[in-house]
């Protein structure tokens, strides 16, 4: 397997946007930046948390300029590429490899329900070649919860032998630890990133790439902590203080959550904006969300 993988915390961005509901690219830089200032070794902006799938190609393609362009190295950038249609994943995975990112986060094409493995390994063969160019390093993006289709671990043994300097590693956020074990024991070397902060040190000790995670948005200073720090005497305690935010939100909407906790920290009512169809908390489900992180709010303005 590739050696040339990305490693570390890389966080999904938060998209703020406008009173247009245009992505607010000088908020959107000002926060990337901080992020990598603060801990984060990368970002991951397009993903999920992200609203991707709330934003067209044109505008996804522009955004991503205007960010690297706002300063930001584009080989720590792993954006979000993969789309419903194949044109589009082609088209913004080149537009990606054209930028300098380091990789790219490649959803399967989620529409269909049912589809084969062979279905998905042709999109994923396809956008390979049609890109064409060897600078491409793809990270497979398996998120049953939201997809419902997934890579399974047949399909990615083939991907990887097939595209072994391309198909470079997988960011599992099936919630699913016996998923990701199952991919630590059988890939050994694959750039394996757990989309869950809860199991960032057992991802690290089963030798995975790191986390890709929403409340990185929030705790990454925490997050790198324990990167760095996670085989020292005190990493289980770190790991516990981090698992905090996530009951927070449970049972809420988690992107409107998010976003409402950066709000608060940050002092900055702008970050309550989502493009529809998401919309924020009502006031009673804010107000229950703020009570219950004040436990957290060291944590939390540490990161700011």
């Amino acid at each position: 397997m590739s050696g040339n993988t990305l490693r570390g915390i890389f966080v999904p961005t938060l998209t703020p946007v406008d009173d247009n509901l245009a992505i607010d690219v000088p908020r959107w830089a000002e926060l990337s930046l901080h992020l990598l200032e603060t801990g984060a070794h990368g970002l991951c902006p397009f993903g999920t948390t992200s609203e991707a799938n709330s934003f067209s190609v044109e505008e996804r393609e522009d955004a991503l300029v205007q960010l690297i362009e706002g300063g930001i190295d584009p080989a720590v950038l792993m954006p979000g590429t993969g789309c419903c249609a194949l044109s589009d994943s082609v088209r913004l995975t080149a537009h990606a490899v054209k930028q300098g990112c380091g990789g790219v986060l490649f959803l399967p094409p989620f529409y269909y329900k049912g589809v084969s493995d062979e279905g998905l390994y042709r999109s994923v063969a396809e956008t390979i070649d049609r890109v064409g160019d060897d600078r491409l390093r793809m990270y497979l993006y398996h998120i049953p919860p939201q997809a419902v289709i997934g890579w399974s671990l047949d399909l990615i043994e083939r991907l990887i032998t097939d595209f072994p300097e391309t198909v470079v590693g997988i960011k599992d956020s099936s919630g699913d630890w016996d998923n990701q074990n199952g991919l630590l024991t059988r890939f050994p070397g694959f750039g394996i990133f757990t989309g869950s902060e809860l199991f960032l040190r057992k991802n690290l000790q089963g030798g995975g790439a790191g986390s890709i995670n929403a409340v990185a948005n929030l705790i990454s200073p925490f997050e790198r902590k324990l990167f760095d720090n996670w085989q020292s005497p005190e990493a289980d305690e770190w790991q516990a203080q981090i698992n905090q935010l996530r009951p927070t939100y449970t049972g809420m909407a988690p992107i409107p959550a998010i976003k409402q906790l950066m709000a608060h920290y940050h002092n900055d009512p702008a970050w309550l904006r989502l493009r529809p169809p998401l919309v924020p908390l009502s006031e009673s489900d804010a107000a229950t969300l703020l009570f219950k992180v004040k436990p957290l709010t060291v944590m939390a303005n540490a990161s700011w």
